[in-house]
């Protein structure tokens, strides 16, 4: 996510605060939305990734996802 790209999110959600948003500012700030989403749950992700759980005996365990849920769990 580029800093241009949070830059028009905050423009058009200033906008849509003061004066109101046309159609097509709409689906753009929909599609803008999205994508930062996206960007940011990829990073939660990468980070969950690099992530160890260390127990009392000091040995690193890998946190794995959850077969259910999707959640990660130590």
């Amino acid at each position: 996510m580029t800093e241009e790209l949070i830059k028009r999110i905050n423009q058009l959600a200033k906008k849509s605060k003061t004066e109101g948003l046309t159609e097509a500012e709409k689906a753009e700030q929909t599609e803008l939305r999205g994508k930062y989403i996206e960007a940011f749950r990829q990073g939660v992700k990468n980070t969950l990734n690099n992530v160890y759980v260390v127990d009392e005996k000091g040995n690193e365990k890998k946190l794995e996802r959850k077969k259910s849920g999707g959640n990660y769990d130590a």
